[in-house]
């Protein structure tokens, strides 16, 4: 392989296509498996809502209240979860997530009232909080931009699997109530937690920190890969307060702070939207409420291959915005049938426009400051899991209609979409050069330094 006159290794298009193709498939099936099981924990509390308040007697508050305390206290750890990750390295931290979270959510089955229920669900967000910003991270250790983008379509697709799977798994654990004393939401928390330790374990094994210390790469591509990602990063923020003095990086949190509520608006009440839409059993319920799911693994495997440069990649996230805001108001209004398509062609936006939006903050960032800064965009982000469904739960009590509520869903993407016009990558602003004088990667990288340690 030849080297430029910087010293630097050339890398062939058609080998880095090739090698990236050898990265997916090392990294990305396992990883989507961590997310779905991941999802499935964080919402099974949905299904075991009915038959867990009469047995222990929680009134709607009380549930209310349990299921947002879990984003309070993931918001309030993803920031010092992130840098913890990006200084011990993924597969420790990761592992140790999944082990905690699991034996916290199989837990969940022995809560005798509000105060254990509220202590779990307190616990459980604390223990998975860096999981997603921390996938995220981890990505960009082995991806450019625009691969970055396509990766994390992918890795969103568990949110779609967990909501497909997550009915039928959690009605049939449902139904062994009264085996050996337990109630059915019990057997349904404690067998729901157990996949999430034993994979650990995997993820403990197969699970590489970078590209030097992944056994399926040589040295020489791991070594091209690092050096090409470094040099990638060398015009960008590299220390945390950098990042919050970025006004883009705010910008990107608003964005999403919008697109979340609207995501968690529609999981924890679309199943009874539907419900009060016609006579359907619980079982067709079910199968309707996966339709958008289906719709957005669509977009999420799809879409962020479209985000090839920074235009296409704003004029997609806007795009999106605006058609996941048009599709909650034909909803609204639509009869049920059309309202259920609509709905579906809303959803299929909602992951393309996720993966593409974090490519705009991770283009800016390096080192501590994408650590912190992933993991602040997630925390603020995540909080709509809290404000979505409890402005829902307002609007639904207040007018006795909670499609009502998804009208205010729709104002709050369309001012999201018209801030996005403002968002840019990294590549967008002048290059630091101008300031600082000249970079010199290969002596950089002859220090040791690589994509995943600081400056």
């Amino acid at each position: 392989m030849q080297s430029d006159n910087a010293g630097s290794p050339a890398v062939a298009p058609a080998d880095t296509s090739s090698l990236n193709r050898r990265i997916f498939w090392k990294l990305m099936p396992l990883l989507i498996l961590v997310y779905t099981i991941s999802f499935l924990d964080r919402t099974n509390i949905a299904l075991a809502k009915h038959s867990m308040s009469i047995d222990l007697g929680l009134s709607a508050a009380t549930y209310g209240l349990g299921a947002g305390l879990f984003f309070l206290s993931y918001a309030s750890l993803e920031i010092p979860s992130n840098l913890l990750l990006h200084r011990v390295g993924a597969r420790f931290w990761i592992t140790r997530i999944m082990i905690t979270w699991g034996a916290l959510s199989s837990a969940m089955a022995f809560v005798q009232g509000p105060t254990s229920f509220y202590l779990l669900r307190l616990l459980l967000g604390a223990a998975e909080a860096g999981l997603f910003p921390g996938v995220i991270l981890y990505l960009t250790y082995w991806f450019d931009r625009k691969d970055c983008a396509r990766a994390t379509g992918y890795f969103l697709l568990g949110v779609c699997i967990a909501n497909v799977i997550g009915g039928p798994i959690g009605g049939a654990l449902l139904e062994l109530d009264g085996v050996f004393g337990l109630h059915g939401w019990q057997w349904l928390f404690f067998l729901e937690g157990l996949p999430a330790i034993l994979l650990a374990f995997v993820v403990w094994r197969k699970l590489p920190d970078r590209p030097s210390a992944a056994p399926w790469l040589s040295k020489e591509d791991a070594r091209d890969l690092e050096l090409r990602l470094y040099q990638r990063e060398q015009h960008s923020a590299h220390a945390f307060k950098d990042c919050l003095r970025d006004g883009q990086i705010w910008l990107a949190i608003f964005v999403y702070f919008c697109h979340q509520i609207t995501i968690y608006a529609v999981i924890f009440f679309l199943p009874g939207i539907i419900g009060a839409s016609g006579h359907f059993s619980p079982f067709l319920i079910g199968v309707l409420s996966a339709a958008p799911w289906l719709a957005a693994s669509i977009g999420a495997a799809t879409l962020p291959s479209l985000a090839k440069t920074s235009t296409q990649s704003r004029s997609l996230l806007i795009v999106g915005l605006l058609i996941m805001a048009s599709g909650l108001v034909v909803a609204v209004y639509a009869p049920p049938a059309l309202g259920l398509l609509a709905m579906c062609v809303s959803a299929l936006m909602f992951f393309g426009v996720q993966s593409v939006l974090f490519s705009f903050p991770s283009s800016r960032l390096s080192g501590t400051a994408r650590a912190g800064g992933l993991g602040l965009l997630n925390a603020c982000g995540v909080l709509g899991g809290f404000v979505g469904p409890t402005v829902m739960g307002i609007v639904e009590q207040t007018t006795g209609k909670a499609l009502n509520g998804l009208l205010l869903m729709a104002g709050a993407l369309l001012i999201a979409a018209a801030c996005s016009v403002r968002l840019r990558h990294g590549s967008e602003r002048k290059p630091l050069e101008a300031e600082q004088g000249p970079l010199n990667p290969a002596a950089d990288a002859a220090s040791g330094l690589s994509p995943t340690t600081d400056r």
